[in-house]
């Protein structure tokens, strides 16, 4: 019903916010890691918004980008995780990070956020992990090994797969998490000729 916000920032509360268009102010609820990325109060502000209706209540729930918003959209779902339980979610995770977490089954990860344990974490993968894919959420097609550790489209069309995943094994037994690890390696530009060594050097410097 309502797609997006745009208009002036007049209130910031504890996960929460009020949009003023044209006289009327929205409150809007938001994910914490949200917070520090907001612009100052008066300032003018796009939100992507989330309209959820129960009998007992009807709220929105927003964010910057259209892609955190479709992730959320995906997140709520999943049986047992509802508005709020998903904006917690968002609040610990970024839409991309959640998309590599699902993608690479880092349960740990999404497990992290308050409220989910290890359990809902292993749902949340199992129950998304096809949808984000079939959904063309991830932002190249993956590459996965089988650890389920997912690469990108770029990476698979230079013929170095085994380097990719090399390098993220080598990442992830540094102590690096599965997502971060295949984030990192996924923001190096490859080459034909790129050693496991060199892109693990390059990768490092993304982490």
């Amino acid at each position: 019903m309502i797609r997006y916000l745009c208009g002036i920032l007049t209130e910031v509360a504890e996960a929460e916010i009020v949009v003023e268009v044209q006289g009327i102010g929205y409150a809007v609820n938001v994910p914490v890691s949200m917070m520090e990325r907001l612009p100052d109060l008066g300032e003018n502000i796009k939100v992507y918004t989330y309209f959820s209706v129960r009998e007992d209540a009807m709220q929105l729930f927003g964010f910057l980008n259209r892609e955190d918003l479709q992730m959320y959209r995906l997140l709520i779902s999943v049986n047992g995780i509802g508005p709020k339980a998903g904006l917690g979610i968002m609040g610990t995770l970024t839409g991309e990070d959640l998309r590599y977490a699902v993608m690479s089954e880092d349960a740990k990860t999404i497990a992290k956020a308050p409220g989910i344990g290890p359990k809902t974490a292993k749902k949340v993968i199992l129950e998304l992990k096809d949808k984000i894919d079939l959904a063309g959420m991830v932002a190249d097609a993956e590459v996965e090994d089988s650890a389920g550790t997912a690469g990108s489209a770029e990476m698979a069309g230079t013929g170095n797969q085994a380097v990719v995943r090399d390098a993220i094994e080598a990442l992830v037994v540094l102590g690096y998490s599965k997502t971060d690890a295949a984030r990192a390696v996924r923001g190096v530009e490859l080459s034909e000729d790129l050693t496991v060594e060199e892109l693990l050097k390059k990768s490092l410097k993304n982490i």
